[in-house]
């Protein structure tokens, strides 16, 4: 296999491992990021040892790329948010603070009482 068709097939790979990870991003399945991200750092790996003749193949598989790591970032943000409120209903339990009709805080509920209530 010559240089220039090892390169192309090494670019040919990545390019649609990346097309894999952003479906893999979009429906969720953040279990599959780790295999995927461990596939691609070898792939990049093997391109380091070889020159692209030009830029111009490697432009949009960097946007890819780019886009594929805005969209984790925003996978991370959603499950921050998610655990900080899960942290904070747990410390909440089941006690509500509200105010009267007289603006006097009121607490209702069982502050002993500290589970998570499932709802469907």
């Amino acid at each position: 296999m010559s240089e220039t068709s090892q390169l192309e097939d090494l670019l040919d790979r990545l390019e649609s491992l990346v097309d894999r990870e952003r479906q893999v991003l979009l429906e969720g399945r953040l279990d599959q990021i780790a295999q995927l991200v461990s596939e691609k750092s070898l792939l990049i790996e093997a391109l380091r040892d070889t020159i692209p003749e030009t830029a111009e193949r490697i432009a949009p598989l960097q946007l890819k790329m780019r886009r594929n790591q805005e969209l984790f970032d925003h996978a991370l943000a959603g499950i921050r948010v998610v655990s900080d409120r899960l942290t904070h209903l747990r410390e909440q339990g089941k006690v509500v603070q509200v105010y009267d009709a007289l603006g006097r805080r009121e607490t209702i509920g069982d502050a002993g009482e500290t589970r998570l209530e499932h709802r469907v």
